[in-house]
């Protein structure tokens, strides 16, 4: 069981290394420091970069539903 979890935040590790490689930064320095917290912090690093990641990312998909631009049907 020791080994799983070993292997379980080796990859989670690692793919947070190459998540912020390939992720492009406002500035480098947040890629500098990024990879710094993730490899100094390999687990909890890694946990809080895809939390905040997913949290900034921005939605694809956003309706308007302002009525005056829609036609009346009835």
């Amino acid at each position: 069981m020791l080994i799983g979890l070993f292997v379980l935040s080796t990859i989670l590790w690692l793919q947070a290394i190459i998540d912020i490689v390939k992720t492009t930064f406002k500035r480098k320095i947040y890629k500098i420091i990024w990879i710094c917290i993730v490899f100094f912090f390999p687990i909890i690093g890694s946990l809080i970069y895809f939390n905040l990641k997913k949290r900034n990312k921005r939605r694809k998909f956003q309706p308007n539903f302002d009525k005056t631009q829609r036609p009346d049907r009835f």
